[in-house]
C-alpha cells in the first residue's frame, strides 16, 4: 500500500468548526475583560473599516537589536464616529443562564431608529426610570443597548446597527449611574480608549462563497492521472464504519466567519479624519469626516463593514505600560 515518503502536516485549522456562515454583518460578544477598576465606561467601541496604509515607528524594545531604529509598519483606519446608548438594561444570573429583568429606554431617541426598530409613541421616561432604580438591587449587571450613526460616517447606508455593551464598573450602583449619566447622550471614542493600549477587533470576514477543497483547507491537487478528480480529497473515509469524519476536509462555505483580532494596538487617534485620508479618498470607502482610530496590523472584514472594538480580553504584560513611537503615517493615495 502505498504511502507518504515524508511528514505532511493537516491543512487547515479545526479550531473553527463548522465553517458557517455568520448570520449578520454585525458580530456578537461573548466574553468581556474584568474592569481594570478605574473610572466607569464602556467596554468597547463600533468603528467602520476605511482602508490600511503602512507607518514608520521607532522600535523601543530594550531587547530587540534594532532599538532606536526605524521600522516599518502595516497600520489600519477605521472610522469611528460617536455611538448613542438609547437603553439601559438590568440582568440578574439564574441558573440558566444570564437573564433580562428591566429595561429603560431613553426620551430622546434618534428617528434613524425606526429603521431598525418600532418605536414607541407615548413612553414614560420618568415613570420607567423610577420602576427601574427600584429594582436595582436585584441586579447582577448592567448592560446599555447602543446604536450607530452610518450618517456621520463614509458608509452609503443610514440604518444604524444595534449592539450590546458591558459596562466596567466596581459595582452594580456605579454602573448605573454612568449609564445614566450616558444615556441618549452621544459618546465619543476617545472617551473609551487611549493611545497605547491594546484592544481586540470582531468582525466579519469577507465572503468567499461555496468553495471546495483546495481553495477552503489548502489541500493538495492530485496529479492528472487520478481517477475522477483532482481538485479533491484522495480518500474521505473506510467503507466501515460508514460514515465521514469531521476532520476531513470538505467543501462548502469559505470566508462571512466572525472572527476576532487579540491585541492590536491603538497607535493613533484623532478628530480630524482629513489629516489621515489619502487624496482622492480610501479605496471603496471614501472620506472620513471625523473621528478614526489608527491600528497596528491587519483586522478582520471588509471595507465598509462594521468593526466592534472591545478592551483587551488577555492583553500582552510585557505591553503594559508602552506607547509607540510613530513617526510617519503614510497618506499617499492608493487610487
Amino acid at each position: 500500500m502505498a504511502h507518504r515518503k515524508k511528514h505532511a502536516p493537516r491543512r487547515g485549522s479545526l479550531a473553527y468548526l463548522p465553517r458557517g456562515r455568520a448570520s449578520k454583518f454585525l458580530p456578537r460578544i461573548k466574553n468581556w475583560p474584568e474592569h481594570d477598576g478605574s473610572d466607569a465606561k464602556l467596554l468597547g467601541f463600533v468603528g467602520f473599516k476605511a482602508g490600511m496604509s503602512h507607518a514608520v515607528m521607532t522600535v523601543q524594545n530594550q531587547e530587540s537589536p534594532f532599538k532606536g531604529q526605524e521600522r516599518v509598519i502595516p497600520v489600519t483606519i477605521v472610522d469611528t464616529p460617536p455611538i448613542r446608548p438609547f437603553s439601559i438594561r438590568g440582568y440578574k444570573t439564574t441558573v440558566y443562564g444570564r437573564k433580562l429583568v428591566a429595561e429603560v429606554l431613553a426620551d430622546n431617541l434618534s428617528e434613524d431608529l425606526r429603521k431598525t426598530m418600532p418605536l414607541p409613541k407615548k413612553y414614560k421616561h420618568k415613570a420607567k426610570m423610577k420602576e427601574f432604580e427600584a429594582q436595582l438591587d436585584t441586579f447582577d449587571e448592567i448592560r446599555v443597548l447602543i446604536h450607530t450613526q452610518p450618517r456621520l460616517a463614509g458608509v452609503p447606508k443610514k440604518k444604524p446597527d444595534i449592539t450590546e455593551y458591558k459596562i466596567g464598573a466596581s459595582n452594580v450602583q456605579e454602573a448605573f449611574e454612568y449609564a445614566k449619566s450616558v444615556l441618549g447622550n452621544d459618546i465619543r471614542v476617545a472617551d473609551i480608549l487611549r493611545e497605547g493600549i491594546l484592544i481586540d477587533t470582531i468582525a466579519v470576514t469577507k465572503g468567499h462563497g461555496f468553495q471546495g477543497p483546495v481553495r477552503r483547507w489548502g489541500v493538495r491537487i492530485l496529479q492528472h492521472k487520478s481517477r475522477k478528480t483532482k481538485r479533491g480529497v484522495g480518500c474521505i473515509g473506510p467503507w466501515s464504519p460508514s460514515n465521514i469524519r469531521y476532520s476531513v476536509p470538505r467543501p462548502g462555505q469559505t470566508g462571512f466567519h466572525t472572527r476576532t483580532s487579540f491585541n492590536n494596538e491603538v497607535l493613533k487617534m484623532g478628530e480630524r479624519g482629513e489629516e489621515i485620508t489619502p487624496s482622492g479618498g480610501f479605496v471603496n470607502y471614501g472620506v472620513i469626516r471625523g473621528d478614526y482610530v489608527i491600528l497596528w496590523g491587519s483586522i478582520p472584514g471588509a471595507v465598509k463593514r462594521p468593526v466592534r472594538l472591545r478592551l483587551a480580553i488577555r492583553p500582552k504584560r510585557a505591553h503594559l505600560g508602552q506607547v509607540t513611537q510613530v513617526n510617519y503615517i503614510s497618506t499617499t493615495s492608493k487610487q
